[in-house]
């Protein structure tokens, strides 16, 4: 009888335990969000693809940097 009372506390703690990972776990991943994915843009020199808040803009083109869009104003 002795033994019967250690292996049901035994499965008793081991379901609370169990059930108290699963609702923390469930919890701290449903309250993390994935960050939005940015626009990306493509320089119309080199054709390299950046997002678009770290690219420059000129009429309806977007640059990667300050000298490719020079050099697009000087091709003109």
């Amino acid at each position: 009888m002795g033994l019967f009372r250690v292996l049901f506390w035994i499965a008793l703690i081991a379901a609370a335990f169990w059930l108290w990972r699963r609702f923390t776990r469930s919890r701290s991943t449903t309250s993390t969000s994935r960050p939005q994915a940015e626009p990306m843009v493509r320089c119309a020199h080199c054709h390299v693809h950046l997002p678009q808040h770290l690219a420059l803009q000129q009429d309806d083109q977007w640059f990667c940097s300050q000298a490719h869009l020079e050099q697009a104003r000087h091709d003109q």
